[in-house]
């Protein structure tokens, strides 16, 4: 159905380019109408003059109908116009016949200007494809194509220019509008050895960027990507009203048939009296309302999320998106901020607090993890490589390492238990890491982490909206509860491997209510199993991850909780106006055909009807698009 109205609307655009601007023909046509009305013209020049206005005001209609039905695509809304409108024509009704035409071309107009409207502001949105890129070469600077650009390249980016490619700054500072990405207009700050993302426009100072990603694999290029494919993953409602098409047009055809040929076969009616009921039957039942608003509401939804900062991968996932039963988080990164920091060093008798975190900082020496940066910043001091050697990860634990031939562990209690260390039970609110050398207990250290600002707001909003949330987190249940209890989250999980995550998402399917779904939100580079089994996965806080990006259903490119409330506001909105849509169109075209069917609606007031209809519904789809942020 929607391939119908794009080659319409192809053909539409390329004809009026070869010809005249539709709006030209409709006033040629109108003034040709008047003329044969004020100077009465009467005989063979009026019908010549009616002629005339048709061919001028329908000769697009009826080039695209016959265009489709040579590709064997007959049943379309132009086959419809044109063989009402003609046969309109071949009776007499001439002036109708003309007006069929013309007020289905104003009708169109309207709503191309409508979908433009909506194409555009999206496109603006996302217009973070950068131009160029700056390099320097024998003391000038040169623009290149980004795509041009290799990875160890320097380029530089000036005041007002957008960041090309991801890269490290080596030199310079700036600061950065990230609003194209994340929605929001708060700058950050870029100095040496932070990362800079591009799609982002540096909005003062000059900074010189060592390219790490090709542009075919840069955060832009992916976001861009993302954009374009979205509208490719269908809604059920989306290929409902394809499915729809293909036997509502064929059906509407043959019961107009019907309708002008067994009265009066079978009751001796007049006979142009019921073509003109079956002409304008015809005309009602042209689905254009359907065909364009259906699909534009999910587009002007997805448009509306990106504008804050919310991709969405597709109408399906709008759909699922739209009907939570249970929001899952995850704990680190998600709900807290992700910034640790050493909070309390507890050694055992005999051990400096010196010795403990020496230790785990060199066992952590290779590792980027939230807690080894806090680890190693805490212990403030160089590290050779030649000390740490054989080190080995224990998925969900901690893990081991060699350390000027002492063999350290480093973890959770489990990991100690695995190696025969028994532990009591802590009540330190606060990630606990306990260090063994040697198979010796030197200790644990504490490590705290933040909740995020919005984080209560958003189980808070999530619970005004009827939706459950839970917890789960591979964090100890000291931990684990006195997060959940600041939140008011529904239940929460601790003490959880990557596998025990998806364990308790399958035990959600298994109890939640029906045509609900459940939603899990992570941070997109841990969670990648999780997201991908839950019914909408949502990526939080991705801004350049580019796991989140491709693991996740829904991406929010910043770092707010919150949003995830807004993307399910978005997204019951959305189906909201395209189950109005829906009703509307199919209530109002099924009250005018049977009126029409009776007599009580003339030509003229049948395509009022279409094009009306056709109209209110793009308007009303167009609101899918403003969304106001919470």
């Amino acid at each position: 159905m929607c391939n119908h109205c794009h080659e319409h609307n192809h053909s539409h655009k390329s004809n009026c380019s070869k010809l005249f601007h539709p709006i030209y023909r409709v006033v040629i046509s109108i003034l040709i109408l008047s003329g044969v009305y004020i100077f009465n013209v009467n005989g063979i020049y009026r019908m010549e003059c009616f002629l005339v206005a048709y061919l001028i005001s329908g000769s697009d209609i009826l080039y695209s109908a016959l265009k489709n039905i040579l590709k064997g695509k007959v049943f379309d809304e132009n086959f419809l116009m044109g063989i009402a409108s003609l046969g309109a024509f071949l009776v007499g009704e001439y002036p109708e016949a003309v007006m069929v035409m013309v007020l289905y071309q104003i009708g169109e107009y309207f709503q191309d200007k409508a979908v433009e409207k909506s194409r555009n502001s999206i496109t603006e949105l996302m217009d973070i494809r950068p131009d160029y890129a700056n390099i320097e070469k024998n003391g000038r600077v040169i623009q290149k194509s980004p795509e041009d650009i290799k990875i160890g390249d320097v380029i530089l980016v000036k005041a007002g220019e957008k960041i090309p490619l991801d890269g490290i700054v080596i030199e310079g500072n700036g600061i950065v509008d990230t609003a194209a990405l994340t929605g929001e207009s708060v700058p950050r700050n870029l100095e040496v050895g932070d990362t800079a993302i591009s799609g982002c426009i540096n909005t003062n100072g000059v900074i010189r960027i060592r390219v790490t990603k090709e542009f075919g694999e840069s955060t832009v290029s992916k976001i861009l990507k993302l954009v374009e494919e979205s509208g490719s993953k269908k809604a059920k409602a989306e290929n409902f009203i394809t499915k729809f098409a293909r036997y509502y047009t064929p059906f509407v055809v043959i019961s107009a048939l019907f309708l002008g040929l067994i009265p009066p076969l079978l009751f001796n009616s007049d006979f142009q009296v019921w073509i003109l009921r079956a002409l304008t039957f015809l005309v009602i039942s042209c689905p254009c309302a359907l065909v364009i608003s259906v699909p534009l509401t999910f587009f002007a939804g997805i448009g509306g999320a990106s504008k804050n900062g919310i991709l969405i991968k597709g109408g399906c996932y709008m759909e699922v998106l739209a009907k939570p039963d249970t929001v899952v988080f995850d704990k680190t990164g998600t709900l807290t901020k992700g910034i640790f920091s050493v909070s309390k060093l507890v050694p055992s008798d005999g051990v400096s607090d010196n010795q403990l975190i020496e230790y785990a900082a060199k066992a952590e020496y290779y590792s980027n993890h939230p807690i080894a940066l806090s680890l190693k910043e805490f212990y403030g001091k160089d590290i050779s490589s030649d000390e740490v050697t054989d080190v080995k990860e224990v998925a969900g634990l901690g893990l081991e390492a060699v350390i000027n031939s002492d063999k350290v562990v480093i973890g959770n209690a489990k990991l100690m238990e695995a190696h025969g260390v028994y532990l009591e039970f802590t009540t330190e609110v606060g990630t606990v890491i306990h260090v063994l050398k040697n198979n010796k207990y030197l200790g644990y250290i504490v490590i705290s982490d933040e909740l995020k600002e919005d984080s209560k707001d958003a189980i808070k909003n999530l619970k005004k909206l009827g939706i459950k949330t839970e917890m789960l987190t591979g964090d100890t249940s000291s931990v684990a509860n006195f997060i959940s209890e600041e939140l008011g989250v529904d239940k929460v999980y601790s003490e959880l491997l990557p596998a025990d995550k998806v364990e308790k998402v399958e035990d959600l399917f298994e109890n939640k209510r029906n045509y609900k779904s459940i939603i899990f939100v992570g941070d997109g580079i841990n969670d990648a199993p999780v997201l991908a089994r839950a019914d909408v996965g949502i990526a939080m806080g991705a801004l350049g991850s580019d796991a989140a990006i491709e693991a996740a259903d829904v991406v929010i490119m910043d770092d707010k909780p919150l949003k995830v409330v807004l993307a399910i506001a978005i997204a019951r909105k959305t189906m909201s106006v395209v189950m109005q849509n829906i009703i509307f169109a199919v209530g109002i075209k099924v009250l005018f055909l049977i009126l029409g069917v009776f007599g009580f609606i003339t030509m003229w007031g049948a395509v009022f009807a279409d094009v009306g209809v056709a109209l209110l519904a793009v308007l009303n789809a167009l609101r899918a698009y403003r969304v106001k942020s919470l």
